[in-house]
């Protein structure tokens, strides 16, 4: 509890962010729906903010490093609240592309402000503690706020209301805190050429999570929606999703710090695949919810493992890099899926949803499996400790090493590494945004 009580403001305006996010997520799609918006476009919304998401990643840290994090992030979230409200009174398809570009964005930024802080409050014995913590509290949050879509029924813009309600009482503790505000976030640094010369593994993992997990983010709540025409039932579905996840992550960690990761990545899209290829079978509501669950149990660990991949091929002075890398990548990968998914539901059916990403399952477990062990290759025991994590985090959370206090410095070994240029990895800064 004495690890908890310095960040326990920080923490309190996360689940209170997290559970509007998870709610407008969710909300976002089925609203574009009722209003008669094609599955082409509501894919192209959801790549959108994804796409948001990341520029947000580039281009907000300067901002914050500016004006520092309450402004920022009270500034942050007055955008996002006025955004999503905007939604309420239009139903044109280009302003929901570019208002959902700019929720991704404002997102992206507002999860800085709160992982800079986290890390700037907690020492490296305990950083690897409080991002399990941190995950846990997402994952919760916006398991809770599925359930509140059900407020719709009796009228539409409640969940307009609510998502509102949640997002400003996530300024308060923010606001009110007496701790000091952190130093200014560094510049965002990514490199996808050095994460594909160190793990072909972790950057296939990464990739593929994106596809998977954001296209089923953007296009899950219309696809169950038109195979019941029961409303109600949506937040059902996408929270069994969301549990699995949260329950399967774990134990599935565990596993992977005694089998070899690469062994693992492959088992969870071979798992994601069939699930994914369940659903689109699936007939009741009893077998749909099994299904999300299994499908959330291995599709939403897919970047969890991929980011510790990548954490076992990196030197300790590279996590940051590497990290950043697989998490932006892990959202080109959601921009891209949800773009193409949704325009192939247009054209051959909703069905086409669990289809495509059984198939995109498949082929990235097949990539892996077939990743010859090379310089790139990692010993079991030489493998770093699995930390939890998710994708609805921002590269801020990178910039202490999770593994930081499990083992001496000393002990970790760098692998080798091929030839590099460091003229090749992209470092954005201020300057260059």
């Amino acid at each position: 509890m004495s690890t908890l009580r310095p960040v326990s403001s920080l923490l309190f305006t996360t689940a209170f962010l997290l559970a509007g996010h998870g709610l407008h997520m969710t909300f976002l799609p089925l609203r574009a729906s009722e209003l008669g918006m094609s599955q082409t476009l509501i894919g192209l919304s959801g790549s959108a903010y994804f796409a948001g998401f990341m520029t947000g990643a580039l281009l907000i840290p300067p901002v914050i490093a500016r004006v520092g994090h309450i402004r920022s992030f009270t500034a942050l979230m007055a955008i996002f609240l006025s955004s999503f409200l905007f939604l309420s009174l239009v139903d044109h398809g280009f302003f929901w592309i570019a208002i959902r570009f700019v929720l991704g964005a404002v997102m992206c930024g507002a999860y800085t402000v709160i992982e800079s802080w986290l890390t700037e409050q907690t020492d490296a014995s305990r950083h690897g503690r409080i991002l399990a913590v941190y995950t846990a509290i997402v994952l919760t949050s916006m398991a809770v706020g599925q359930y509140l879509l059900g407020l719709a029924e009796t009228n539409p813009l409640y969940p307009f209301i609510l998502v509102s309600l949640l997002v400003g009482c996530a300024i308060v503790p923010v606001s009110l805190t007496r701790s000091l505000a952190p130093v200014p976030v560094p510049a965002t640094r990514f490199s996808f050429s050095k994460l594909y010369r160190r793990s072909h593994t972790a950057f296939a993992g990464g990739l593929g999570s994106g596809v998977i997990t954001g296209s089923f983010w953007a296009l899950g709540a219309i696809y169950v929606l038109a195979q019941t025409n029961d409303p109600s039932f949506v937040p059902a579905f996408i929270a069994a999703n969301i549990i699995g996840g949260a329950l399967a992550q774990y134990p599935i960690g565990m596993a992977s710090d005694r089998i070899d990761r690469r062994f693992v990545l492959s088992a969870l899209c071979a798992a994601s695949g069939l699930s994914a290829f369940g659903l689109l079978y699936a007939e009741t509501q009893q077998e749909l919810l099994l299904g999300a669950f299994a499908f959330g149990a291995a599709a939403n660990s897919l970047y969890a493992i991929s980011l510790a991949k990548a954490a076992d091929n990196s030197k300790r002075d590279e996590f940051v890099t590497l990290g950043s890398s697989v998490l932006l990548l892990c959202a080109l990968g959601s921009a891209g899926g949800s773009l193409i998914i949704g325009w192939a539901m247009r054209l051959m059916g909703n069905e086409a949803l669990f289809g495509l990403l059984g198939c995109a399952s498949v082929a990235t477990g097949i990539f892996i499996a077939f990743q010859p062990p090379g310089k790139t290759s990692v010993g079991i025991d030489d493998q770093s400790a699995f930390i939890p994590s998710t994708s609805a985090m921002a590269p801020a959370a990178f910039e202490q090493d999770p593994r930081s206090g499990d083992e001496p410095e000393s002990t970790v070994e760098p692998i080798a590494e091929p030839d590099y240029d460091p003229s090749s990895e992209l470092v954005l800064t201020e300057a260059t945004a």
